[in-house]
C-alpha cells in the first residue's frame, strides 16, 4: 500500500497539510490532559539551622500529601495549582526528603545538603576586615563578591573560576541591568555634569562672592562659611573645594585660623549634602534603601519615601550643623580648636605648610574660567530647576498612581516615581546650565561640553562603588544572610537599641576605612532586612510604634557613616576640606575631632537612643541642641577674649 502522500505534486502536498494539523491538534490535546509528575524543589544553597522553603509541584489538589523528612511527617496544603510550600530548618547534616501521597507511595524524593549558616556572613565580613586593612573599598567589595560566588558555586577548587566569572557576568551585570539602577546612575552621571558646567562658567563662584560681600568681621566671616556650605548643598566634594578655596583669602584677613576654616567647610559639606532632597548623595542612598527594601516581602513603601521619613532620625547631620552656627555665632571654642585660634590672632603672618598627604588627593575642583562675569544665577538657576523638577515629578507621579484626588502629602510622595522624577530634574538642570552659558557667550559649546564631561567623570568613582554594593547585595540575598542575621539576633537584639547599634557600628567602620560611601553600600543591604525581621520578630513591623525605630535603623547608617567619616583622617572629604582650606591634614584632624566625638555623643544619646526608647525625634533633636550650647558656653571661650587677658598680664 502506497503511503498517503507519496507524490511530490503540489495537489498531494495540500492534502498532507490538515493531516498534520489534525495531528498536531490531537497530540496537543493529549497531552494538555496529562497531568505534570509531581516533583521536590528547594534552594540553591541552605544554611544549616536556618528556615528555608521547600516547595511540592505538580500534585493533584484532591488529594492528601506530605513531607517525611526522616524524622517527622509534614502534612502539605496544596493550591489550586498543584503546589504547595514547606518552611524547614535542616540542623543535624544531610537529608533527604520524601513525598509521599494518600497511599503512602513515594512521589519524589530531594537531597538537602546544607552549609554551616555562618558561610553566608564571609562575603560581608570580607569587604569590612580588607577596607579595614587596605582601606580600598572597591577592592574589598570585589573581594566580598568573590567569595560570595565561592561558597554559592560549592566551595572546591572549580568554584573559584566559576566564582570569578560571575562576579562581573552575573552580579555586576545584573545590577548594570536593573532599570531602577540605571536611572540612579543616570541621575549621578547627570548632576555631575551639571556641577562642572556651573563651576567652570562662574555660577558658584558668584554664590561666593555674593556671600562675601557682607562680610565685615570674625563672627561674620564664619556664619558665611557656614552659610555657602549651605547653599552648596548638591555635592560634597564641590562643597568642600568651592567653599575652602573662596573663604581662605577672607578669612585670613580677619585671622581665623585655617584649622577653623577645614572644620566649617568639612562639617557642613558632608552633612548638608546627606540630609538635603536632591544632592549627589540621595541617588547612592535611596538606591541601597531601595536595593535592601527588595529582600522584605511585606513592606511596599517607596526607597525614596523611606529615605524622607529617615531624614527627622538623621541626628548626626543635622546636630553637626547645629553646632557649626553655634560655634560661629557664638565665636566659643575648645580644645586644640581654641589654641589654633589663639594662635592665628598672636601670629596672624603664620601660615601652614601643605604636608604630603594632601598631595595624594586628585584635586576635583572644576576652576572658574578666566575673563567671564561670576553671577550666582548661573548656578542658583540651574539648582532651582533641579529641584523643582525633581520634587514636582515625585509630586506628580504619586498623585497619578494614587488616581488623583485629595490625599496627605506624604502619601503622595511615598507613591511617586522618584527615579523618573530625578532623570527629568538632573536632565533639566543640564540643558538649563547650557543654555544660560550658550547664551551668555561664557563658553563655546566645545568648552562647554568638555566640562560637563569633566563633571561627569567625577562620579565614575562613587557609581563603581554603587556597582559593587548592589551586586555584593545580591550575593547576600542569595546566600540568605540576612535570615541567618535574623535567626541569630532576632530573639536577642532589643529593638530598642537597634538604632544605637547600628549608627555605632557605622561610625566605627566609616573611621576606620575612611569611606561613608562604602559603608553605607556594605551594610544597608544588611541592616535594612534585618530591622524589620527584629521587629517583625517583636510585633512591631509596620505599626505606628515600629515605623520609626525602622526609620531610625536606617538613618543610623547614614548618620553613623557621616559621623566616622568626619573623625578619620582617611576621609576623602576630610582631605579635600584640609587641602581647600590650605591646612595641615594632622592640624585639621585634631582640632576637629573633640567637635566631632561631642556631636556624635549627642547624637547618639539624644538620637540613636532616645528615638530608640520612645522619645520624639523632634523632642532629641531639641535636646541634643541645648546640650551641645551648654557644652560649648560651659568649655569655650573667646579666643579674642583670651589674647586680652593673656596681653594684660603679661
Amino acid at each position: 500500500m502506497k503511503p498517503p502522500c507519496p507524490s511530490p505534486t503540489g495537489r498531494r502536498k495540500t492534502r498532507c497539510v490538515p493531516l498534520l494539523l489534525l495531528s498536531l491538534l490531537l497530540l496537543w490535546a493529549s497531552l494538555s490532559t496529562v497531568q505534570a509528575a509531581p516533583q521536590l524543589s528547594g534552594p540553591d544553597i541552605l544554611l544549616e539551622g536556618v528556615a528555608t522553603d521547600v516547595q511540592a509541584s505538580g500534585l493533584d489538589p484532591d488529594r492528601p500529601w506530605h513531607i517525611d523528612d526522616g524524622t517527622r511527617r509534614h502534612p502539605l496544603e496544596v493550591d489550586a495549582d498543584g503546589v504547595a510550600t514547606l518552611s524547614l530548618t535542616v540542623t543535624d547534616g544531610p537529608r533527604t526528603l520524601s513525598l509521599y501521597d494518600a497511599s503512602n507511595t513515594p512521589a519524589a524524593t530531594l537531597e538537602l545538603d546544607p552549609v554551616p549558616a555562618w558561610l553566608s556572613l564571609l562575603p560581608a565580613l570580607t569587604a569590612i576586615t580588607l577596607a579595614l586593612a587596605f582601606r580600598q573599598v572597591i577592592l574589598a567589595l570585589f573581594a566580598g563578591l568573590l567569595l560570595g560566588g565561592w561558597v554559592l558555586h560549592g566551595m572546591n577548587a572549580g568554584a573559584v573560576l566559576g566564582a570569578f566569572g560571575d562576579s562581573v557576568n552575573v552580579h555586576v551585570l545584573s545590577a548594570a541591568s536593573d532599570s531602577d539602577h540605571m536611572s540612579i546612575v543616570l541621575f549621578c552621571l547627570l548632576i555631575g555634569g551639571m556641577v562642572g558646567i556651573i563651576s567652570r562658567n562662574g555660577g558658584t563662584r558668584g554664590i561666593a562672592e555674593r556671600i562675601a560681600r557682607v562680610i565685615r568681621g570674625r563672627r561674620q566671616a564664619q556664619n558665611s562659611t557656614a552659610l555657602l556650605g549651605l547653599a552648596i548643598f548638591f555635592d560634597d566634594y564641590a562643597n568642600a573645594l568651592i567653599v575652602g578655596n573662596t573663604m581662605r583669602h577672607i578669612t585670613d584677613r580677619v585671622r581665623i585660623s585655617r584649622a577653623k576654616l577645614a572644620y566649617l567647610v568639612d562639617s557642613t559639606a558632608a552633612p548638608v549634602s546627606a540630609i538635603m532632597l536632591v544632592t549627589t548623595w540621595i541617588g547612592f542612598q535611596v538606591g541601597l534603601i531601595s536595593e535592601a527594601m527588595d529582600a522584605i516581602d511585606d513592606w511596599n513603601e517607596s526607597a525614596y519615601s523611606v529615605f524622607v521619613n529617615a531624614i527627622p532620625y538623621n541626628a548626626y547631620p543635622i546636630l553637626a550643623l547645629a553646632f557649626v552656627f553655634l560655634v560661629a555665632w557664638s565665636g566659643r571654642d575648645f580644645g586644640p580648636m581654641l589654641t589654633a585660634e589663639r594662635k592665628a590672632l598672636s601670629e596672624p603672618g603664620a601660615r601652614q605648610a601643605m604636608s604630603s598627604r594632601e598631595a595624594i588627593v586628585e584635586e576635583a575642583d572644576i576652576p572658574t574660567k578666566e575673563g567671564i562675569p561670576t553671577r550666582a544665577l548661573n548656578a542658583v538657576i540651574p539648582m532651582i530647576v533641579l529641584v523643582a523638577i525633581t520634587l514636582g515629578g515625585i509630586y506628580a507621579t504619586g498623585l497619578a498612581a494614587l488616581g488623583g484626588g485629595d490625599h496627605e502629602l506624604r502619601d503622595i510622595f511615598g507613591e511617586g516615581d522618584s527615579f523618573s522624577a530625578m532623570m527629568w530634574g538632573s536632565l533639566a538642570a543640564c540643558v538649563t546650565a547650557v543654555i544660560m552659558t550658550q547664551v551668555q557667550r561664557l563658553m563655546s559649546m566645545t568648552e562647554t561640553a568638555h566640562y560637563w564631561f569633566e563633571g561627569v567623570k567625577s562620579m565614575l568613582l562613587p557609581i563603581t562603588i554603587l556597582m559593587m554594593a548592589w551586586a555584593l547585595a545580591s550575593v547576600n540575598e542569595d546566600l540568605h544572610t540576612s535570615d541567618f542575621l535574623v535567626t541569630v539576633l532576632g530573639d536577642s537584639l532589643s529593638p530598642q537599641w537597634m538604632p544605637a547599634v547600628i549608627f555605632g557600628l557605622a561610625g566605627f567602620t566609616a573611621f576606620a576605612t575612611g569611606s561613608s560611601w562604602g559603608v553605607m553600600g556594605i551594610m544597608m543591604p544588611l541592616v535594612v532586612p534585618l530591622a524589620w525581621a527584629v521587629l517583625e520578630h517583636n510585633g512591631m513591623a509596620g505599626t505606628a510604634e515600629g515605623m520609626p525605630l525602622l526609620y531610625a535603623s536606617v538613618a543610623g547608617v547614614l548618620a553613623g557613616a557621616v559621623w566616622g567619616d568626619h573623625c578619620s583622617p582617611l576621609a576623602e572629604t576630610t582631605l579635600l576640606a584640609a587641602m581647600a582650606s590650605g591646612c595641615d591634614l594632622i592640624d585639621h584632624v585634631r582640632t576637629q575631632l573633640p567637635y566631632a566625638m561631642l556631636v556624635g555623643i549627642v547624637a547618639l544619646l539624644f538620637g540613636a537612643l532616645g528615638t530608640g526608647f520612645g522619645l520624639p525625634w523632634w523632642l532629641g533633636l531639641a535636646g541634643g541642641v541645648a546640650t551641645l550650647t551648654a557644652v560649648l558656653f560651659t568649655l569655650g571661650q573667646r579666643a579674642t577674649a583670651a589674647t586680652k587677658v593673656a596681653t594684660a598680664s603679661a
